[in-house]
């Protein structure tokens, strides 16, 4: 129960960073820290005690492997999550540095003239 709470936690620290800061990098590290909590989750949700690998052998009874291997579906969406969340990091972090380039500042308020 704790594991869920930290998650929830890690998820709304994340929101806080993206809504409240104003520096780029500050609201790129929300993204990733609602990233993590989120990739966090989704391996509790998977994870069974005393749990076996998802690999089925030719001398394993069906029934036990069923009823002690962990689901490998989060696992594989985690692991896509992670290569996802890699590139989305890597295009904002090129967004922020251009705008940093452009206006010399990370200040979101700052880059107001972007408006057009």
């Amino acid at each position: 129960m704790l594991a869920y709470i930290l998650c929830f936690l890690l998820i709304l620290i994340g929101f806080y960073a993206i809504l409240v800061k104003k520096n780029t990098i500050k609201i790129i590290l929300g993204i990733l820290i609602i990233d993590y909590g989120v990739n966090l989750f989704l391996i509790l949700v998977g994870y069974r005690k005393k749990g076996i690998a998802p690999v089925v052998f030719k001398d394993m009874d069906i029934a036990e492997f069923a009823a002690k291997a962990v689901d490998p579906m989060p696992q594989a969406m985690v692991l896509t999550s992670i290569v996802i969340g890699l590139s989305v990091t890597l295009l904002l972090v090129a967004v922020s540095i251009r705008l940093y380039e452009k206006y010399g500042t990370f200040d979101v308020d700052e880059m107001k003239r972007l408006k057009g």
